[in-house]
């Protein structure tokens, strides 16, 4: 039995939450990821796992062992990094996660003109809207948007984005533009997600939830920002979704006085023993580009 393959294959269990999402991720048969799974369990004459028809769930002893296996696949993984010369100069894959349509727009042709200059370095996307685990999912770095809650990452400030109400210029012509928030009910909502809409306006130093008329129902941000285009109501969109449209006079920003802070955008990464420098170089590289980029996302 090779140890470290099992260690490698009980992880993608444990992270992926079944043995057949496990098989999926490895790209290995799951009769294989089972057989691995029993005999690693009868080579250390325990059980690892409990399976139940909807999950795995780890026992006492498969927690410790786990957690040993964890570090002995990242030392291992550090010291292939500094014998391949990691450390020494970019290179190697760099694997990034960033939210769908943010990391489209704004970081997918960044690192892409960042290996035009590092030609040693190759690139991995992992373009996905939920929390990606960076330890566990091996990604060494991660865009986030809004405030971070997980305070074991290392995090570098990059600017930040604002939640803008608009509606295009026929619209308001036909219905009139509103002054506050509390007009809204009179008026014809873009929902982007489910019905009927809450929104959130900061009104008198406070939080008020405010409900248009819903008139038209999206579950892309694509959508929406052709519905509002369109003139089919007010929408609530991400400034830098609409950066062209708002400078072109297809959409008018309105009620910007309660549209509450804007919200940060980070750089974050995992720190476990020496950054390598593919993370470092990246960092001090698209840092200051990504400052600029979304700092001219709609005037202040």
């Amino acid at each position: 039995m090779d140890r470290l393959d099992a260690m490698r294959v009980i992880l993608a269990v444990v992270d992926a939450g079944s043995l057949s999402a496990a098989s999926r991720k490895l790209g290995a048969p799951l009769p294989s990821v089972s057989r691995k799974v029993a005999d690693l369990e009868r080579h250390l004459g325990t059980n690892l796992l409990v399976r139940t028809s909807r999950n795995i769930q780890l026992t006492d002893a498969g927690r410790d062992y786990v957690e040993a296996a964890r570090r002995i696949i990242a030392d291992l993984d550090e010291a292939e990094r500094r014998a391949s010369g990691e450390y020494q100069t970019p290179r190697g894959e760099l694997a990034i996660t960033m939210p769908v349509e943010f990391g489209a727009l704004h970081i997918v042709p960044l690192a892409l003109a960042f290996i035009d200059e590092y030609p040693e370095v190759t690139l991995r996307f992992v373009t996905t809207d939920r929390m990606v685990q960076m330890v566990e999912e091996h990604v060494d770095i991660a865009i986030r948007l809004g405030h971070l809650a997980d305070s074991s990452l290392y995090a570098v400030r990059t600017g930040a984005f604002r939640l803008i109400t608009c509606a295009s210029p026929g619209y308001l012509e036909r219905r009139g533009t509103p002054q506050s928030p509390d007009e809204l009910p009179e008026h014809d909502g873009i929902s982007f997600g489910p019905t009927p809409i809450f929104w959130t306006f900061h009104v008198d130093g406070e939080d008020r939830i405010i409900t248009p008329r819903t008139r038209v129902a999206v579950n892309a941000a694509a959508s929406n920002l052709a519905a509002a285009v369109a003139g089919a109501g007010i929408a609530r969109l991400l400034d830098y979704q609409l950066t062209d449209e708002i400078a072109s006079g297809a959409l008018v920003p309105i009620l910007t006085d309660y549209d509450g802070e804007p919200r940060p955008i980070h750089i974050v990464y995992p720190r476990q023993g020496l950054l390598p420098l593919k993370v470092r170089s990246f960092i001090d590289w698209a840092a200051p580009r990504l400052r600029a980029t979304c700092d001219g996302f709609t005037p202040d």
